[in-house]
């Protein structure tokens, strides 16, 4: 049962290791808030079986005997994983009305969950008072002036106790209850709470409580009932509620067990690991020749082994982590989009004051690569990319003072990002047209660049228990851009060596990626909504060139860059399984000021045709792009 006098946690020291080996990842919550029953709580109870200062927690100990009495604490259950995954301590994710805790002078965490817990005391908790016979407190709100944090990100589970105390009867009684829990969301959304991870309750006839028995049928489809009736209201919940589907997630582990590292010979819905209110599994369980919880979903008759705590775990924190990826996704366009810029800019600096002949046209055909770094944030990964390119294009000399051109450019780009390296990959084909004046020391010059984005692989990976699991992808977009710079040649006339101008720049661009949904109907499987990402950039630069004899010349140009749309972008994504329960979350911030330096080289191999190679940067605190291009133009 899911009740307070089941099962033993981990002790201090443990969870303080467990904890230790948080993911060093975006960190874009204040705080981790806990509340529910059994399956969440964090050790509010002594453990009488356990160390000395010990609390009691509902998954089976860590070995090697596993056993009452041992001097062994109990696995963390999945709450503390998540929590450490996100960058919380053990005391941020201990339990908040332990009395073990308050007797060594520890503070309370921010775990209200309490064993056996139904979903009216779930919401008094958070109302009224959190009681655990060992110890009483006011609950959540009273202890927080009546406010949720509305950056911090709660986690509620509830209902299985209900059904184990006989409160859900009936499909009316599943109904009520199922509300119940979505006051206890709606009480936090209104004192000010904007994330809301609520899970929805595996199918109890699936436990080794009730599977076989007469009873299955009737309460799964309770069970179900129960979750229907959870979805639905939560749908008219004003904030933002990240679903956990893990009636789902559990019927995948049952049906390969072999691909999350479980037993695939054993009857996973029918045993248990330690005998309590169940079958003990002959061949894992506690007192078999070989224990090992590590290959059974539940450790009693309802609650999970160490197992399927970490496979709840991994399964929450991939769903808060894909938009830290899937918001890199503009990046990289916007990423192709400036190496293609840089490389125009390129030429047309190695052509400054040495432009064709009247009624000339020079050709243009170059090839490169390019890399993109991307630091960690808050609420965005890290990611590494890497990629190549083609540009061919021309411009034609009009008169004295004015040239145009055309320009097309392939670009593919290959992203990793995220701690399991997720691949992405994009092909951007893009064409510029532009038009340059240069007239005694004044000189400008303005494009307008469009383009197409096919994102023909995306591969997001993470963990899910023992192994990795991926989700794939594809979709396309768009890319629009103007730009434009004006400057002054201080040189002292335009026979001269060398040339220096400071310069004025703005950039326009606009990306967009298409809505796309990941190919399974896994529980991890996601549908994202449409991102577009704007950027508005005003700059200021100078540029040089150096003649060192008729064939050759080196250049160079540093610009700093003012970003206007720097705010964190948001993705809007929901589950395959449940496609109409939406939320958003936070992304990638682009940074506010960006500096760019630009080197070349040209050397020319006879009158009309030239060899050039250039160097790009691009750096901010955040972010890194490099290129490097080789090309030749040719006049006729």
């Amino acid at each position: 049962m899911i009740r307070q006098t089941l099962f033993v946690p981990l002790a201090g020291g443990l969870l303080a290791m467990a904890c230790a080996q948080a993911i060093a990842a975006p960190t874009p919550y204040s705080n981790f808030v806990v509340f529910g029953d059994s399956l969440n709580d964090a050790g509010q109870f002594a453990d009488p079986d356990g160390p000395v200062g010990a609390t009691q927690r509902y998954t089976n100990r860590v070995g090697p005997t596993y056993k009452d009495g041992s001097g062994e604490v109990r696995s963390a259950n999945s709450t503390q994983l998540l929590g450490g995954k996100l960058g919380f301590s053990d005391d941020q994710t201990a339990a908040s009305t332990s009395a073990v805790r308050a007797e060594q002078g520890l503070a309370d965490g921010n775990n209200w969950a309490v064993g056996g817990y139904r979903t009216d005391q779930i919401l008094d908790s958070i109302t009224t008072t959190s009681a655990t016979g060992e110890r009483s407190r006011p609950g959540y709100l009273p202890s927080n002036g009546l406010r949720a944090d509305p950056n911090a990100l709660y986690y509620l589970s509830g209902g299985g106790n209900d059904f184990l105390q006989g409160r859900i009867l009936n499909p009316a009684q599943a109904d009520a209850a199922a509300g119940r829990l979505v006051d206890s969301v709606q009480t936090l959304q209104q004192a000010g709470a904007n994330y809301i991870m609520v899970w929805l309750l595996p199918d109890i006839g699936l436990t080794p409580a009730i599977n076989g028995s007469p009873l299955q049928g009737f309460v799964s489809q309770l069970s179900t009932q129960f979750n229907t009736e959870l979805v639905r209201q939560l749908q008219s919940v004003d904030a933002e509620i990240i679903p956990l589907n893990i009636p789902v997630l559990l019927n995948e582990a049952f049906a390969n067990p072999a691909q999350f590292g479980l037993a695939t010979d054993q009857n996973l819905t029918a045993t248990c690991f330690s005998g309590n209110g169940c079958t003990e599994n002959a061949r894992y369980g506690i007192n078999s020749a070989t224990p090992d919880p590590s290959k059974l979903i539940y450790n009693d008759s309802v609650h999970p082994t160490e197992a399927g705590q970490r496979l709840i775990a991994d399964y929450a924190y991939s769903l808060l982590a894909a938009p830290w990826e899937a918001s890199l996704l503009p990046e990289m366009a916007h990423g192709t989009l400036r190496a293609h810029q840089d490389e125009l800019r390129n030429q047309w600096q190695a052509d400054w004051e040495n432009w064709q002949g009247v009624g000339q046209w020079r050709a243009i055909v170059a090839g490169g690569g390019q890399h993109q770094d991307f630091d960690g944030q808050n609420s965005a990964a890290s990611g590494d990319g890497s990629g190549y390119n083609l540009n061919i294009g021309g411009s034609y000399r009009l008169n004295d003072a004015w040239r145009v051109g055309v320009a097309a450019g392939f670009y593919r780009q290959n992203l990793e990002a995220g701690n399991n390296d997720s691949d992405y990959k994009l092909n951007t084909y893009m064409g510029t047209a532009f038009a340059q004046y240069q007239q005694n020391r004044w000189w400008a010059d303005g494009a307008l660049t469009a383009g197409h984005l096919d994102y023909d692989s995306l591969k997001r990976k993470f963990d899910l228990g023992v192994n990795e699991r991926g989700e794939k992808g594809d979709t396309s977009g768009t890319v629009l851009a103007a730009s434009g710079r004006i400057g002054y040649d201080i040189a002292q006339q335009a026979s001269s060596p060398w040339h220096l101008s400071p310069f004025l720049s703005a950039d326009f661009a606009k990306v967009k990626v298409d809505g796309y949904s990941e190919d399974d109907n896994t529980a991890t499987a996601l549908t994202y909504d449409d991102q577009t990402r704007n950027s508005r950039r005003l700059g200021i630069g100078l540029q040089g060139k150096y003649l060192f004899t008729a064939q050759t010349q080196v250049y160079g140009e540093y610009a700093h860059e003012r970003e206007y749309e720097d705010d964190t972008q948001d993705v809007t994504m929901n589950l395959n399984t449940l496609p109409g329960n939406p939320y958003t979350l936070a992304g990638y911030t682009p940074q506010s000021h960006t500096n760019r330096l630009n080197l070349g080289v040209s050397h020319k191999l006879t009158t009309d045709l030239a060899l050039r190679a250039g160097y790009n940067i691009r750096k901010d605190d955040d972010f890194t792009q490099q290129g490097v291009n080789v090309g030749v133009v040719l006049d006729f």
